[in-house]
């Protein structure tokens, strides 16, 4: 997982490598359950898709950008568009099947 990147948030998007970000906040309890899912995914696709934690209270113009209501939140871009997003946990084995669909 990416953190500390020098790339902006829009570069980051707007690439040809999909983006999956985890909108998330310290305090939320099933937040802290996909950072395993996140790990295996990333794990499974390595440089296939890039995978980013976003802390909803830490940067909250992005959040408010995105009309972000609850946590988690994955929204999946791909080349500058959001193609899919879902808000709660969703599994490793989902979540590739879902980048692999909108992505081929």
């Amino acid at each position: 997982m990416e953190t500390g990147s020098k790339e902006s948030f829009k570069d980051l998007i707007n690439g040809n490598t999909p983006v999956l970000v985890d909108f998330f906040a310290e305090w939320c309890g099933p937040c802290k359950m996909m950072t395993p899912i996140l790990h295996q995914l990333r794990d499974k696709m390595q440089d296939n898709v890039r995978i980013l934690k976003l802390d909803v209270d830490k940067n909250p113009a992005v959040a408010d950008a995105f009309q972000i209501q609850g946590v988690p939140t994955l929204i999946l871009f791909h080349k500058g568009k959001m193609v899919w997003r879902q808000s709660g946990v969703v599994q490793a084995n989902v979540l590739e099947n879902i980048i692999r669909q909108h992505t081929a």
